[in-house]
């Protein structure tokens, strides 16, 4: 897991500050897509969730204003 430098992270490495989403949560996409997150990735362009969507085979790269957390 990569983290950015000074930001302190939760248990799972996802900072604080995109706390709202964790691993094994469900959500749905700014498509309306079905998914479960699966880890936080962090690249040169930032960092990005990576979810499974119910409907499609593969993971999905998504930025955390793309997705809510289902109830």
């Amino acid at each position: 897991m990569y983290v950015a430098q000074f930001e302190s992270t939760t248990k799972h490495g996802i900072p604080f500050s995109l706390q709202k989403l964790r691993r094994g949560d469900r959500v749905i996409t700014y498509n309306s897509k079905m998914g479960t997150v699966v880890r936080l990735e962090k690249d040169e362009y930032g960092e990005y969730f990576i979810v499974q969507l119910d409907v499609m085979a593969g993971e999905y790269a998504y930025e955390a204003r793309d997705l809510r957390k289902l109830q």
